[in-house]
């Protein structure tokens, strides 16, 4: 993973609600808060890291229990991370960030705009459901398998080798597979909260994910697009985003390059393509 990321401009640890946060600054610019997936950390983007970095400052984080933060005593939530990246991006002397958040982490990322809207510019989230049954039905019996009793066949895997390579306590692999799985096996169902979404949000899902594509449509739909044709003139045309990238699944989507040819305009706020009237029109 190292020769394709690019060394922190700042590093270190920050203490929040008890756990003790490992986070990495990369590069210049407007500021962007990077939330990996479940059993990965911040170089999980791979490739992605440097390029997000030559154009935004990153603020990469290490989830709960990934990584090099420690696990601590606290269960795996996705509510309490959202606020934990809060009390984070407060003490780094961040007041308003965009987010970006794949996986576990696009879960976080959902959590800490709900809960803290204020402090998010444009968000998002690549392939994160609003409830766990956006997920394939044969999907949710594999999460609810994972626990203790998995570690000592997932050593040949990319996810131990790297939790290996950095993580404080390596032999709590075990106990993060117990609370990982705690953690998925908890049923929710946030569609009430998306309403809390008020800055502009981009879901971004590939069309073989691990999420159903008609969840991947509700939750555009819950953010208020794709309910009507947008008119001539875009006049009913949401602020809000739904990118459905073909041949890429769930597990590539950190690396996939497609994932930042798609979000990086939209975090930059970059307006609307070039309409046929003005083409026609010369304008």
């Amino acid at each position: 993973m190292q020769p394709t990321t690019p060394e922190p401009t700042k590093s270190g640890h920050a203490a929040v609600n008890g756990i003790s946060y490992y986070y990495a600054i990369y590069g210049t610019g407007e500021p962007l808060l990077l939330l990996h997936g479940g059993l990965g950390q911040i170089e999980m983007f791979g490739p992605n890291l440097t390029r997000l970095a030559q154009h935004r400052q990153v603020i990469g984080v290490d989830l709960q229990g990934h990584g090099r933060t420690e696990l601590g005593d606290r269960e795996i939530s996705l509510v309490d991370m959202g606020n934990d990246m809060a009390g984070l991006l407060e003490q780094l002397g961040y007041e308003m960030v965009d987010v970006l958040g794949y996986s576990m982490g696009a879960g976080v990322a959902f959590r800490f705009a709900v809960q803290h809207p204020e402090m998010v510019r444009r968000l998002v989230l690549a392939s994160c459901p609003f409830a766990q049954d956006g997920f394939y039905a044969e999907m949710v019996p594999q999460q609810a398998a994972v626990g203790s009793a998995m570690a000592e066949q997932m050593k040949e895997t990319p996810m131990y080798r790297s939790y290996l390579a950095i993580a404080p306590h390596p032999d709590e692999f075990p106990k993060l597979l117990d609370r990982m799985g705690a953690y998925m096996r908890t049923s929710y169902d946030w569609s009430a909260d998306v309403k809390n979404l008020t800055m502009p949000v981009m879901l971004i899902y590939g069309d073989s994910d691990m999420i159903r594509l008609e969840h991947a449509v509700k939750f555009y739909q819950l953010l208020g697009g794709g309910l009507k044709d947008a008119g001539w003139q875009r006049e009913y045309m949401s602020q809000n985003r739904l990118a459905i990238i073909p041949n890429l699944t769930h597990y590539e989507m950190g690396i996939a390059p497609q994932l930042v040819d798609t979000a990086l305009p939209f975090l930059n706020g970059e307006g609307r393509p070039v309409s046929w009237d003005k083409v026609v029109s010369g304008a």
